[in-house]
């Protein structure tokens, strides 16, 4: 796991160098969007240097994209704590960030909308995959995965969610309007996997409409519910799409 992780770092280090150059430079500004374009593109970078370290692995099914984890259970873990604590460390010391997120209730509506939200993001990937062999999709996951898998999914998309959803989509309503601003986060978000569909993987369009249908619902969960239906929707989509239990 140390190696790993290690080499994973090595790579992303210099990119997250200039990233918190940028992040710096940016924070006596007025406006955040800046700020917030700046985290995006550090977040891109932290994704998508995932596929080439072996963290994850990507591909397709005739046109059914499918994804699969590390199959080690403490990497994930380790990955998913520091997600939570980078997220938490940058709305802790940037409070007109933290002032955008609208989280929502933590009640039964917020986790009926998660909990749909999440099943209908996935069921159009699963229902297609269903008619093919499981080794052509990513193979089988061990039982063992999966509680670390379980963490790790919604760790990692709760800090994808907040800056999407959270700070981006909030801060385009002030210009655009709700609609519209649910619209465009939807679209930038999938758009910010372009590089990781056609560059780094060869998924392509597939992952590009997956991201956007998905984006799409979870925008709408963040104007309905809050930011936390939204991730917690994120995150059980990608926890069913990576851990071969359908």
């Amino acid at each position: 796991m140390l190696s790993d992780l290690l080499a994973y770092t090595v790579r992303i280090l210099p990119g997250l160098g200039l990233v918190t150059l940028c992040y710096l430079l940016t924070r006596p500004l007025r406006d955040p969007l800046a700020r917030i374009v700046v985290l995006i593109l550090g977040f891109v970078l932290i994704r998508d240097a995932m596929t080439p370290a072996g963290l994850w692995h990507l591909g397709t099914a005739g046109a059914v994209p499918w994804l699969r984890f590390t199959p080690d259970p403490a990497l994930l873990v380790v990955c998913g704590t520091l997600t939570l604590a980078t997220t938490a460390l940058i709305l802790r010391t940037d409070r007109r960030l933290a002032a955008l997120v609208p989280w929502g209730r933590a009640d039964l509506r917020t986790l009926g909308g998660g909990l749909g939200g999440g099943l209908l993001a996935a069921a159009p990937v699963l229902a297609l995959a269903a008619a093919r062999p499981l080794d052509e999709r990513g193979g089988a996951v061990a039982l063992s995965l999966l509680p670390a898998l379980a963490f790790f999914a919604p760790a990692g998309n709760l800090a994808e969610e907040v800056l999407f959803r959270g700070l981006l989509q909030t801060r385009l309503e002030r210009d655009t309007g709700r609609t519209r601003a649910a619209l465009l986060s939807a679209a930038l978000f999938a758009a910010c996997h372009t590089f990781l569909a056609s560059t780094v993987t060869d998924v392509g369009w597939p992952l590009l409409a997956f991201t956007l249908y998905e984006g799409l619902i979870c925008a709408h969960l963040r104007n309905r519910h809050g930011v936390l239906a939204a991730a917690l929707a994120h995150g059980l989509a990608i926890f069913l799409l990576s851990s071969a239990l359908l």
